[in-house]
């Protein structure tokens, strides 16, 4: 989507059967707003096959990675870690510091899935909140990728699309990639 590094979301943990839409929606909402892949935990393998299915028929480049170790996965990352947290720091306050940190260095954003150790907070080079009410996850991220993209990733082109939405005022219309609006 764009020359910038990569940008990463890692969601930390998940309880199938009670967390398995709002994975998967972590990981469509990280496809549609920039973000070039999703690290998910290894028992979310369902969420993932739901992602690449998505990917698959309405395009990317995207790609749904699953992970056993999180925490090292955010130990050991090369780049920046912005923690979604309802205790964090205004996202108001500090989008223009993460905007700047992500133009040299690749971003890991983690979105909890479950309670979140205290090492996360720590090694965070960001813990940033989206008011500081609680809320959904997914509509945090939301906002999150586009303050950081400032609106760019809504004018996104997608590769290697079997399905495309029309975009009109009143009802829905998909077609073929390969058909003429």
């Amino acid at each position: 989507m764009h020359e910038e590094p990569e940008v990463a979301v890692l969601r930390f943990g998940h309880r199938p059967g009670r967390d398995d839409r709002m994975t998967t929606h972590v990981g469509l909402t990280a496809r549609a707003l920039g973000a070039d892949r999703v690290l998910l935990p290894d028992n979310a393998g369902q969420s993932a096959e739901t992602i690449r299915d998505i990917t698959d028929r309405f395009g990317g480049p995207f790609e749904v990675e699953l992970r056993e170790d999180q925490k090292a996965v955010v130990r050991d990352w090369e780049g920046t870690v912005v923690h979604l947290t309802m205790y964090g720091e205004r996202v108001q306050d500090v989008e223009s510091e993460v905007r700047e940190a992500h133009a040299d260095e690749p971003l890991l954003i983690v979105v909890g899935g479950e309670k979140v150790p205290w090492e996360l907070y720590e090694r965070a080079e960001f813990n940033v909140g989206v008011t500081n009410q609680p809320h959904s996850e997914v509509a945090g991220l939301a906002v999150f990728l586009d303050r950081l993209f400032d609106g760019r990733e809504l004018d996104r082109e997608w590769a290697d699309a079997d399905r495309q939405v029309l975009p009109q005022a009143t009802g829905k219309k998909v077609v073929d990639a390969d058909d003429e609006a």
